[in-house]
């Protein structure tokens, strides 16, 4: 009796002790699944891919070269970096790819307003609340150029001959209308009292916006300062307005006047920045935003918004997110009065 009283003792206490063990076990498992699997300390774990929703060439396509270079010689990501052009839509096309890699974070692309305007205007299903914000990088404005020849010598002569004879002036961009392009020029002239819908404006998503300008099959060309400079150094069309606060700094840029500086209140930024798939965890949001603040704080970084008169404009994924929602209203607005609407 006595040794059976001893083996059940010992095997109520091996029990007792697989079950503390037990405990441990599921502890342990409770803390990897909320803790580790990593959540806290994400980072790629394969080459990434930046896609730039247009050809090679564009603003998406410099920004998104210029910050894969700049990752790789500040040496800020370990893994490398491949650009890819996802070209048509307006940016839709882009978007689309972008979407399907949900959950993947290895895969960005770059935006700008297009991304709101596209959307709105029924020419995408996918709009900035689909994907998700990461960093904006920089500023650019709004540049409206004419031939060095034509008979407006600022902003105001212009808008005076738009008001009186609308049919006769002709204003070119590269972006579809109701996007970029388009807008920037109706928010400037509707502020200096042109009716937007009075605006002939033509879409040239060929590439051959500054030709049409230069041989007269256009009055007026609306696209980014930067694309205008070597044209103006060339002596070929003259700037007369930017959509920035105060006048730009740097070789010719200089010179252009803002549209602020010719008595209209009114400005357009062209953000850029820089978007992640969505469903991404926070963790690899928070290991981007590391990543692209370093990067906007480098040598290499400064010498890109220098080179391309781009502007400092750093805003991280949460202040990234309030802004969209802010300028999105702002571009309903305008389309409005164009009386364009989505489907």
């Amino acid at each position: 009796m006595k040794q059976l009283w001893l083996l059940f003792i010992s095997l109520m206490a091996a029990l007792a002790l697989t079950a503390c063990g037990g405990g441990n076990s599921n502890e342990s498992g409770e803390e990897n699944a909320s803790g580790s699997s990593g959540e806290e300390n994400w980072e790629p774990e394969q080459s990434l891919e930046i896609v730039a929703p247009s050809g090679a060439g564009g603003g998406w396509d410099t920004t998104a070269r210029m910050a894969a270079e700049g990752f790789e010689e500040e040496s800020i990501i370990d893994q490398g970096f491949g650009v890819v052009n996802k070209e048509g839509g307006g940016g839709a096309v882009g978007w689309s790819y972008i979407a399907e890699k949900a959950g993947n974070p290895h895969h960005l692309f770059v935006a700008s307003p297009p991304l709101l305007l596209i959307p709105l205007n029924g020419q995408s299903e996918y709009g900035h609340e689909d994907f998700t914000p990461i960093a904006n990088m920089i500023s650019d404005y709004g540049a409206f150029a004419v031939r060095e020849d034509a008979p407006w010598e600022d902003l105001n002569e212009l808008f005076d001959d738009m008001k009186e004879n609308p049919e006769d002036i002709t204003v070119i961009g590269e972006s579809s209308p109701g996007s970029m392009d388009h807008i920037q020029f109706v928010k400037i002239a509707k502020a200096a009292g042109v009716d937007p819908q009075s605006i002939k404006y033509v879409s040239a998503q060929d590439g051959s916006t500054m030709t049409n300008l230069l041989n007269g099959n256009a009055d007026v060309y609306s696209s980014g300062v930067t694309e205008t400079i070597e044209q103006v150094r060339a002596g070929e069309i003259r700037v007369l307005g930017v959509t920035a606060e105060e006048r730009m700094e740097g070789d010719v840029v200089e010179d252009f006047p803002t549209a602020k500086e010719q008595g209209i209140d009114e400005t357009f930024v062209n953000w850029r920045g820089f978007f992640g798939p969505p469903d991404m965890s926070d963790a690899e949001i928070a290991y981007y935003e590391e990543k692209f603040q370093e990067l906007n704080e480098s040598n290499h970084w400064a010498e890109t918004r220098e080179k391309f008169a781009w502007n400092e404009m750093y805003m991280d994924s949460e202040e990234y997110r309030q802004f969209l929602d802010e300028e999105k209203e702002s571009m309903q607005k305008l389309l409005n009065d164009l009386n364009i609407q989505g489907e």
